[in-house]
């Protein structure tokens, strides 16, 4: 690839935003080239000048960014000067563009087949009379059940997984020469983010279509880039092939990305109090917070908190008289201060049986103990003395927050409805919630939008925790955050356990960001659970060939197959870079 001229070519670009009279820069000095099918990824944490830099390309910079100098040059014009009308001609036809955020990517009142045939028609891709078909076509290549239905949903009926997978259809749909993908795969499962990945691979052999990923997922880089960018702070870093990133990691930074990375080769995170002799805590908790390799069965448990048995729950299909049963005779047990995670596919049926545990919607058959009493049966008083001892953290920090209100004022709402305390003991217990997660007391008066998506979890998390529940539903919490955020996440999760004796049923669709925080783990597929067990057993002797086909698909697990024998240097799996860094 090092002789061909290279499809995008980005020389010395400097972008900033520009709000409130202040001038903050966001991407400086930035060089960098993506050639005819191949496979670029920039990596780094959030505000390190990623998107921003994916948004100059595509012209299409947020209120107050500014392109302030460089060249962006596509396919041998440089396009940084076009106008937004001269954009539109290449944008989405010759550079596909999949962002980041499917909740608010598409229209939410509109359904999602006219969406996709929106832009078929739009781009010449079909004509008027059969755009529904081609729409539907797009839906099912995109990797989605039931295309037909599909079509006919609006974004609130499906999954997010399922909203993003619509947006990775309509990017490829016109088959253009440079794939910009903003974060395509973060809220995938692993199985569904292998094909859409593995589609991307098949359009860049067949046609010259080149990929530039922007990903804090070093998993995806590994797998599937050529060459690799580290960007910190709006500049890069360093860059290289992949094997070169991954086995000399010259800058601290680089090794500090991959000593964060998740990685199935690591146990289950434990507090040191779990993992020290009672005599030496105090000094541990000094030198360090946390053990790894300690068994789960050295936590001492005091009983079963939460008991589900056989739970269903079936949902009407739109525009016909039938039903889709979400949740299928689903039993399980979370114990007091332990963490069960479930884990599966999108559309697995794994929210859906938290929302029922949380009384939003009433099952259509079977039980759900909480302390004994039956959650599905309670009403009124009774019902909502119960719920207060069970809390949800949500998947999306930066949709789960009121935009226009302030940080102390969302960290005691729970306080206000429950009637808790004068507004004094409210605004002192804030102050404490937000200690409990690290955050400081200067954030109570900041807005959600002043934030990053870090911080807005702890907020969320400081929130779930004001009323001193004792169960925590935690709904993909770390999807939406980069690495080095997923683990300060995960540590703080696994730290309030410790302290709070708090138990978690943990919802994700990551295998290795359950491996470390889970005690137990049950796989979903299809609405039913098909295998359970302690970590160790689904991850080093799993049973059931979908839970093997679910680990097989994780990102830097892959080995070197004949995708990659007529590239260069072949991406390297990420597993094996951990195990030489010493994890």
């Amino acid at each position: 690839m090092s002789g061909a001229l290279p499809l995008l070519e980005i020389r010395d670009l400097d972008v900033s935003y520009r709000l409130r009279g202040q001038e903050i820069p966001a991407v400086r000095n930035l060089s960098l080239t993506v050639a005819p099918a191949e496979i670029v990824a920039v990596v780094g944490e959030s505000g390190s000048g990623k998107s921003t830099m994916a948004h100059a390309v595509v012209g299409l910079l947020p209120y107050g960014g500014v392109l302030d100098r460089g060249q962006i040059r596509f396919a041998g014009s440089d396009i940084a000067g076009w106008s937004d009308r001269r954009m539109r001609t290449i944008r989405g036809a010759r550079i596909g563009l999949i962002p980041q955020d499917p909740a608010v990517s598409l229209n939410p009142v509109r359904r999602i087949g006219d969406q996709v045939a929106k832009v078929l028609r739009r781009h010449g891709q079909a004509t008027r009379r059969d755009a529904a078909a081609r729409a539907v076509e797009v839906i099912a290549q995109a990797g989605l059940s039931d295309p037909g239905v599909r079509a006919r949903q609006y974004p609130h009926e499906v999954s997010g997984g399922m909203r993003q997978r619509v947006l990775i259809g309509i990017a490829l749909a016109c088959r253009p020469q440079l794939v910009i993908a903003d974060e395509p795969t973060s809220a995938l499962d692993v199985t569904v983010q292998r094909r859409m990945l593995d589609q991307l691979d098949e359009l860049c052999r067949a046609l010259g279509t080149a990929a530039l990923f922007i990903t804090h997922d070093l998993g995806v880089a590994a797998d599937r880039a050529q060459r690799i960018v580290v960007m910190r702070g709006g500049r890069v870093v360093e860059t290289g092939t992949t094997a070169q990133i991954l086995d000399s990691r010259r800058h601290p930074y680089t090794r500090g990305l991959i000593e964060a990375a998740p990685s199935l080769t690591r146990a289950r995170m434990v507090p040191i109090t779990r993992a020290v002799p009672l005599d030496r805590r105090d000094h541990a908790r000094c030198s360090a917070g946390f053990a790894l390799n300690v068994a789960p069965d050295s936590v001492a448990r005091d009983g079963d908190l939460v008991q589900v048995t056989a739970l269903s729950k079936e949902f009407p299909l739109p525009g016909r008289a039938r039903t889709v049963r979400a949740v299928d005779g689903v039993s399980f047990q979370v114990r007091k201060r332990e963490t069960f995670g479930l884990v599966g596919e999108s559309g697995s049926g794994k929210t859906a049986t938290a929302r029922l545990l949380l009384r939003p919607e009433g099952a259509t058959s079977g039980q759900v103990l909480f302390d004994g009493e039956d959650i599905l049966r309670l009403q009124g008083t009774e019902l909502r003395r119960l719920l207060r001892r069970m809390q949800l953290v949500y998947q999306d920090p930066y949709a789960s927050l009121d935009a226009g209100k302030r940080i102390g004022q969302i960290v005691a709402e729970p306080l206000r409805a429950y009637g808790t305390g004068d507004r004094q003991a409210r605004r002192q217990r804030v102050g404490e919630l937000l200690d409990q997660v690290a955050l400081p007391a200067t954030v109570l008066d900041r807005r959600p939008a002043e934030l990053s998506g870090g911080q807005r979890q702890r907020v969320a998390i400081a929130r779930a925790l004001a009323l001193e529940p004792e169960l925590v539903v935690l709904d993909e919490p770390v999807s939406a955050l980069d690495i080095s955020e997923q683990r300060q996440i995960l540590e703080l999760l696994v730290r309030l356990q410790d302290e709070l004796c708090l138990s978690y049923l943990f919802i994700s669709h990551d295998l290795a960001v359950a491996r470390q925080i889970c005690d137990r783990v049950g796989v979903m597929r299809h609405g039913k659970l098909v295998e359970i067990g302690t970590v160790d057993e689904i991850f080093t002797q799993p049973q059931d060939p979908y839970t093997r086909e679910q680990l097989d698909a994780i990102s830097g697990r892959r080995t070197e197959d004949a995708r990659e024998q007529d590239a260069p240097v072949g991406p390297r799996p990420l597993t094996r870079a951990l195990e030489r860094y010493g994890s």
